[in-house]
């Protein structure tokens, strides 16, 4: 079991975060973004930026190339889904996608929105540790907490359609 610290400040101890996510264990703030069978997409739950979902499989697995051929095909349509939802209601330009498999939660992407406000950390990989960190302890408001359940509102009712 792992002691985990949710953007809210709550402490959540699981043995994998992801299961608990997408089995319903831990309601992510805000809810559901959208659903497959195959994968669950919330906004992230450790750092309050408007917009930065985890597409996390259901199935507790670590790698890429142990997605089925149907869970693929899934995992591509979700996230362009959810992209262009991005896009369209939050006017999100740029993303960074981020995959790991040593991760202690199983198969998960990150997809983290860039703002001009994260331009002064960088524009490389290497800008997003910073950037998430600042979000965590600087963006932790409940003006900006709002303006991220609207964003989830928002983007759950696009993918509805």
């Amino acid at each position: 079991m792992r002691k985990i610290t949710l953007s809210n400040g709550k402490t959540v101890e699981v043995s994998c975060l992801s299961c608990a996510l997408t089995s319903g264990l831990i309601e992510p703030d805000g809810g559901v973004v959208f659903e497959t069978n195959y994968f669950h997409a919330h906004q992230d739950v450790a750092y309050p930026i408007k917009g930065l979902i985890i597409v996390a499989s259901k199935r507790h697995i670590k790698c890429f190339d142990e997605l089925t051929e149907e869970e693929m095909i899934d995992y591509m349509q979700v996230l362009s889904k959810i992209r262009k939802a991005q896009r369209d209601v939050l006017g999100i330009e740029y993303v960074y996608y981020f995959y790991n498999e040593d991760t202690t939660h199983h198969f998960h992407t990150w997809m983290v929105p860039r703002y001009e406000w994260m331009h002064e950390f960088g524009r490389s990989v290497e800008s997003v540790r910073p950037v998430l960190l600042y979000a965590r302890k600087k963006m932790n408001t409940n003006e900006n907490i709002q303006e991220v359940l609207a964003a989830i509102d928002s983007l759950a009712n696009e993918l509805k359609k």
